[in-house]
């Protein structure tokens, strides 16, 4: 299938990986329950006490490939790109465990897709935390699994996009062509965010505009043209406020990491349509370009869009640019990784 004749993609769209899990919970009891505790403390009590049956009813539609497809017949979505869900990131794992989760991840996704790969992409996961061995489990998801990329967080402990031990990473994943879907698994700004949910609807923008703009102002795309950086949530708050980053690129020698202007590199990485409403995708469109918008779902959970083919609707966008993000976009990306 090419971009000319795609039906439509949603990029966004989570599994969940038990035995994995419950594995990594086996392996090392104490750091689960030291993470679950960060969680906690993250999200507070009462954002965890809906999170919870949240995701138990919804358990079907993130580990069966046929509620699934029924659910994508459902959305008139052609096919999904499959990520796994953030809590199996990781990020504390020591370097054993974490390289052994990550490959396992990658098993695991290339696993469910092939139930229907007419339908289905999976994107597989790194161990970021542990950036020397990035590389080679990007080749396993990429080369080992037949996976179109991997998705990775918006920091792990130490390790932010800029930080130098990631560029044989980007190196390698502009070399094989590989999608890099970025999506935050928690706000390091902690008890700050412990009510109302706002680790979420907050912590989840900040983290998107922290990690895209550690990638740009880095000088990482200038680097790395060929990268394809997928960011969920509408690349959070940075496309909104890009104007700012590039007066302090102006005025500011020590913002001057990268050889542009900021709100260039925006029409450098592509976007997901979770932004909720019609406003922020009109202006998500113009400032990254009708070329660089992708539908997304956030399937199945509850701060995802039920009916993401008519969130893009209602935008009102000219017909042939709500093509393009509809499926033409998307697909177009996979495309170049198999003319890389």
């Amino acid at each position: 299938m090419t971009a000319a004749d795609t039906g439509v993609i949603d990029v966004h769209a989570h599994v969940l990986l038990p035995s994995l899990h419950a594995e990594v919970e086996r392996r090392a009891p104490e750091l689960v329950a030291e993470a679950a505790a960060l969680d906690l403390r993250r999200n507070g009590a009462a954002s965890q006490a809906v999170s919870g049956p949240m995701i138990g009813v919804r358990i079907p539609k993130l580990t069966d490939v046929g509620v699934r497809l029924a659910d994508m017949d459902a959305q008139g979505v052609e096919r999904q790109w499959v990520s796994a869900s953030p809590n199996h990131f990781y990020p504390w794992a020591p370097e054993g465990l974490a390289v052994w989760a990550a490959g396992e991840a990658n098993r695991l996704i290339a696993e469910y897709v092939a139930h229907a790969p007419d339908r289905l992409t999976g994107l597989g996961l790194v161990p970021m935390q542990h950036p020397g061995r990035m590389v080679e489990y990007l080749d396993d998801a990429v080369l080992g699994h037949g996976l179109a990329g991997v998705e990775i967080s918006s920091f792990a402990g130490d390790v932010e996009l800029s930080d130098e031990r990631l560029e044989p990473f980007w190196a390698r994943a502009a070399e094989l062509g590989a999608v890099i879907f970025l999506h935050p698994f928690g706000c390091s700004l902690d008890e700050r965010l412990d009510r109302f949910y706002l680790a979420n609807t907050v912590g989840q923008p900040v983290e998107n505009a922290v990690a895209l703009s550690h990638l740009i102002f880095a000088g990482v795309l200038d680097r790395h043209p060929g990268l394809k950086v997928v960011a969920a949530h509408g690349g959070g708050y940075l496309p909104t406020v890009i104007g700012r980053s590039d007066h302090a690129w102006h005025v500011r020698p020590d913002a001057r990491g990268c050889a542009h202007p900021p709100s260039t590199y925006l029409r450098k990485l592509w976007f997901d349509t979770v932004v909720h409403d019609t406003r922020t995708l009109r202006a998500l469109v113009e400032v990254a370009g009708e070329d660089r918008v992708v539908l997304g779902s956030d399937y199945p959970f509850d701060m995802g869009l039920d009916d993401p083919v008519a969130k893009i609707r209602e935008a009102e966008l000219p017909e042939h640019v709500t093509r393009r993000i509809l499926g033409g976009n998307a697909a177009a990306l996979i495309e170049r990784q198999k003319n890389a």
